[in-house]
């Protein structure tokens, strides 16, 4: 059953000149949804930012009547309804004064899942560009992710199927309705996401996938993200777009280097030469500049049970531990052993894969 207030909100969305912006104006001021149909246009016209051409195309009962279509599409395909006003709404999204009132979900993953990644690139990508995506969703796998795309050609494809395959949930999110799949082929893809993930859209049914709706896109998709990857891209194109929105939004944005004589990495490249992006060989490099810790339980256990540790492993590594990172110079100094003694330690650590090595001659645990 939908929500009174949910229908009104779909209804106001509806309406010429009201975007997310508008919109929140009308119900901050108004008091509530319910409030904006039931208040006069004199009043609605003292309300800062609303115009005469605003109230001359504000027809209510317009509104209500498409809501009712919309409504009983969404019940007839078992799709949710959820509003900026829902505890389901995305906490990412609240962030933003343009993100959508309301969003049409089809899927059963968490909307607010701890950690999120997007993976966009590329519509041709090379076969480089292909496995880079596969191992890097690889290792990711490791670290309770839900990775999020716009199941589009290409990387966003690969993306969304390797996710599939590693039983890791995954959002599509989509440039129009919920009563197609654009493109057509990825139909089925989408049924395999909606079972553990889902496909996400601010448009109504019947919205078609046209040009200026993918760069709306794009903004969920960076909006939802805490990780933005970029993998195989031009100079221009809506991974760009998404890894902009990225940097304006405060989001971590990685982007995997080519070669520089290739247009397809053309993107990637100057994203990392111009400080926009981290490079990113492994998803070891996002856990690292994430401080995301691997929750790979019995990885963890294994080592418990089953690697030996004498005296002094076990002193440098419960000294690793308690400061996450630490310099070969402050543990040599930690532990009361000599330099040449800490590198041997060392080394026997990183042999049992208890151990790794960071740049600046630092040292965490695995």
């Amino acid at each position: 059953m939908i929500k009174e207030r949910n229908h009104l909100l779909i209804a106001l969305t509806k309406m010429p000149k009201v975007g997310p912006v508008i919109a929140r104006n009308l119900i901050s001021y108004c008091g509530s949804v319910e409030a904006v149909f039931d208040e006069s246009k004199k009043n609605l016209l003292k309300i800062p930012g609303i115009g005469q051409n605003f109230i001359t195309q504000f027809d209510p009962k317009a509104g209500l009547a498409e809501a009712e279509k919309e409504i009983n599409f969404i019940n007839k395909n078992e799709i949710k309804l959820i509003s900026y006003l829902d505890k389901e709404y995305p906490k990412r999204l609240t962030h933003f004064e343009t993100a959508p009132l309301v969003l049409y979900y089809k899927g059963n993953a968490d909307l607010n899942h701890t950690r999120t990644v997007a993976i966009v690139g590329t519509r041709q990508p090379s076969p480089y560009g292909i496995n880079m995506c596969d191992r890097i969703i690889d290792g990711l796998s490791h670290y309770n992710v839900m990775i999020v795309s716009g199941l589009a050609f290409g990387i966003d494809a690969v993306a969304h199927r390797k996710s599939v395959e590693l039983n890791i949930s995954t959002i599509g999110v989509l440039g129009h309705g919920l009563d197609r799949i654009y493109p057509a082929e990825h139909k089925s893809l989408s049924n395999k996401m909606i079972s553990n993930g889902g496909v996400l859209s601010e448009f109504m049914s019947g919205t078609l996938p046209d040009r200026e709706h993918f760069p709306m896109r794009n903004r969920i998709i960076a909006a939802l993200s805490d990780v933005i990857v970029v993998i195989e891209s031009k100079r221009k194109g809506g991974s760009i777009i998404t890894a902009e929105f990225g940097n304006e939004y405060n989001k971590d944005v990685f982007a995997v280097p080519g070669m520089v004589t290739e247009e397809i990495s053309e993107g990637c490249n100057k994203l990392i030469k111009q400080n926009k992006a981290h490079l990113i060989e492994s998803a070891e490099d996002i856990a690292y500049i994430m401080r995301w810790e691997e929750i790979d339980a019995g990885r963890v256990i294994q080592k418990q049970l089953f690697v030996d540790l004498d005296e002094s492993e076990s002193l440098m590594i419960n000294v690793i531990r308690d400061n996450k990172e630490i310099t070969i110079d402050a543990l040599t100094y930690k532990i009361q052993k000599t330099p040449s003694e800490t590198a041997s330690i060392l080394l026997g650590l990183e042999f049992k894969g208890m151990i790794r090595s960071l740049p600046g001659k630092k040292y965490t645990l695995c």
